[in-house]
C-alpha cells in the first residue's frame, strides 16, 4: 500500500522475502559476467536522475584518487512511481551498460531501484565485483542515533511502498518503529530545479506533519534529491530531530569495499569523474550542476528504451 501525505505507516519493521527476478520483463536472465576488476577502473554509479550527484559528491570529497563514473536516467525519471518490476529491469540494463564499459564497483544511488532490484542484483554479481547501495547505510545510522526508538522516514511511493527501509531498520534496531511518509511530488519539484517555492513548502510541510505528529527524533531523507532541501526539512521538523542521509555513509562504505578488495587507488594521485545520461545531455549538465556543487563538462549520450507515455528529461 502506498500511503499519502497526510498518512503515515507505523510498523515494527517488516522482513518482506527478496525479490526475484520477474517473468518476461524485458531483460536479461542474469547480467553477463564481469572481466577481472582492476585497481585503475572507476567506480560506477547510477541513479534515476541526478539525484545521485548528492552521494557522488561525498564520495569525490571523501575519495579524490579515485575515478568515478555516473549514469542518470533522466529519460525514464521519475522512478517513485514505478512498479517493482519495471524497476528491476531498469536496474539491471544499467547495470549491465556500466559493467560493460568496466567498473571494480557499482554503487546503487537511487533509493527506489535499491528497493526493488538489491537482492537479483547482489546474487547476479556476488564474486564479480563488489555492489554498494543505499537504504541500509542510512539505516544503520538513524538506529544509531534515535534515543526514543521513534525513526521517520520520506521517500518515493516505491520506496515506502518496499518495505526496503523496514527491513533494513530492523536488522540494526529490531525494536524501533518506522514512521514513514510518501511523496511522489518532491523529487520532481526538487529536480525541475529553480528557487525553493511556495510548492516545495507545501510538499515539504506536509511530508513533515505526520512525523511530528508521531513524535520521531530521527528522520531518515530516502531519496537522493532531499538533501537539496535539508535546510527546508530541518527548519519543519525542528532542530532536535536528526537527519539522515546516504552521501556520507555511502563513501564510507565505498572506502571500505576498496580496501577489503584491495582495490584502492594511489592516494597520492588526483581522480577523474566522467558523467553519462540517458536523457537530454546538457540538461543533465545544467541541473547536475547544482546537485554536484563542482563542475560538470561533457555529458555522454546512452539510449534506452522509454516507456510509452513517459518524456525523456
Amino acid at each position: 500500500m502506498v500511503y499519502a501525505l497526510d498518512r503515515a505507516v507505523s510498523t515494527r519493521a517488516r522482513r518482506p522475502p527478496p525479490a526475484a527476478a520477474p517473468p518476461g520483463s524485458g531483460a536479461p536472465a542474469t547480467i553477463a559476467p564481469v572481466a577481472r576488476s582492476d585497481r585503475s577502473l572507476p567506480v560506477a554509479v547510477f541513479d534515476s536522475g541526478v539525484g545521485g550527484l548528492t552521494v557522488l559528491h561525498e564520495c569525490l570529497v571523501s575519495l579524490p584518487h579515485e575515478d568515478f563514473l555516473y549514469l542518470g536516467d533522466t529519460a525514464r525519471f521519475p522512478y517513485g512511481d514505478r512498479s517493482a518490476e519495471e524497476l528491476l529491469g531498469f536496474a539491471r540494463e544499467l547495470a549491465g551498460i556500466l559493467l560493460d564499459r568496466g567498473a571494480k564497483l557499482l554503487v546503487i544511488a537511487c533509493n527506489s531501484a535499491t528497493s526493488a532490484a538489491l537482492p537479483v542484483l547482489e546474487e547476479e554479481l556476488r564474486g564479480r565485483v563488489p555492489l554498494v547501495a543505499v537504504v541500509k547505510p542510512e539505516s544503520k545510522l538513524a538506529a544509531a542515533a534515535t534515543t526514543t526508538g521513534r525513526v521517520g522516514l520520506i521517500a518515493t511511493p516505491a520506496t515506502v511502498n518496499s518495505g526496503a527501509y523496514a527491513q533494513a531498520l530492523a536488522e540494526e534496531a529490531p525494536r524501533a518503529e518506522l514512521h514513514a511518509v510518501a511523496s511522489a511530488e518532491l523529487a520532481p519539484l526538487i529536480q525541475a530545479g529553480g528557487e525553493v517555492d511556495h510548492r516545495t513548502l507545501a510538499c515539504v510541510e506536509g511530508a513533515c506533519r505526520p512525523l511530528k505528529q508521531a513524535q520521531v527524533d530521527t528522520v531518515i531523507l530516502g531519496c537522493t534529491h532531499y538533501p537539496l532541501v535539508r535546510p527546508v526539512l530541518q527548519r519543519e521538523l525542528g532542530r532536535g530531530v536528526t537527519i539522515v542521509s546516504s552521501g556520507e555513509a555511502i563513501a564510507h562504505e565505498v572506502e571500505s569495499r576498496l580496501r577489503e578488495a584491495e582495490l584502492e587507488n594511489d592516494a597520492a594521485r588526483r581522480g577523474n569523474y566522467s558523467f553519462l545520461a540517458t536523457g537530454d545531455p546538457e540538461q543533465f549538465r545544467r541541473a547536475g550542476t547544482r546537485f554536484l556543487q563542482l563542475p560538470i563538462g561533457a555529458v555522454e549520450h546512452v539510449a534506452v528504451a522509454v516507456p510509452a507515455g513517459r518524456r525523456a528529461a
